[in-house]
């Protein structure tokens, strides 16, 4: 499928190394915005999916986007201006360590569906390479950059393997970040955690509670926990 719709907006997705996949949605969806954002930030946006979907939840002003591949950058660049919030979103082609060189804003929300396939590994495609594996987008780097550009009241929110997560939880403790929601992700009932959602604020809380979404019953048939979480996006839900 090259163009993905979703109920406010679509998703041109034919030249990007990475499709639309649950974990972007389901990110997207879940990121808390309880902090009234004005500025966003989005690394690694590939086909621009989590700004989109975080326009359609806030009323940030200003939302950025940065992204490494040209070719996921020029189909980003098209997404927004093709949304009904072109106005608010801006891509820009860089590395993280180019954007984060001289930074003059600080964000209220951090956004990141990072790759994570750290396996020996690789495909023959390096677009694809870039987008799928940790070496590409370090985990360090990102946290390091969250660090530096997080606004004082800001969220960090990404989505990882589970079996990353204490990994995750540690980087960001080495520079004062600490969770504050946590939901981690089944496939069925009877099937193991695959994925971490994660949300980090630059204060810690007396308790953290966490607890799990399971996404389908049977095949194609989803729990009322996912459906509640994604119906403002999906056309079927």
């Amino acid at each position: 499928m090259q163009k993905f719709q979703f109920k406010q907006f679509a998703v041109n997705q034919t030249k990007s190394a990475m499709k639309i996949g649950t974990d972007s949605v389901l990110l997207g969806a879940w990121c808390p915005v309880n902090n009234s954002p004005n500025t966003i930030l989005d690394i690694g946006a590939g086909t621009g999916i989590l700004s989109l979907m975080l326009a359609q939840r806030t009323y940030a002003e200003q939302i950025d986007a940065i992204e490494i591949e040209e070719e996921a950058y020029e189909e980003c660049v098209d997404n927004f201006e093709n949304s009904p919030w072109s106005d608010r979103l801006f891509c820009f082609h860089a590395g993280l360590d180019e954007f984060v060189e001289e930074p003059d804003v600080e964000y209220d929300i951090i956004i990141s569906n990072p790759p994570f396939y750290s396996e020996d590994f690789k495909s023959q495609i390096l677009v694809r390479n870039q987008a799928r594996f940790q070496d590409a987008l370090p985990f360090e780097d990102l946290v390091e950059a969250a660090d530096l550009l997080l606004s004082e009241n800001g969220i960090f929110a990404v989505i990882i393997p589970y079996k990353e997560e204490e990994h995750f939880i540690d980087l960001c403790a080495q520079v004062a970040l600490f969770p504050v929601k946590v939901t981690r992700v089944k496939g069925t009932h009877n099937t193991p955690i695959v994925r971490s959602l994660l949300a980090f604020k630059r204060y810690e809380l007396a308790t953290l509670t966490a607890d799990e979404l399971v996404i389908e019953i049977n095949r194609h048939e989803y729990t009322d926990e996912y459906i509640e979480l994604t119906k403002d996006f999906y056309l079927k839900m």
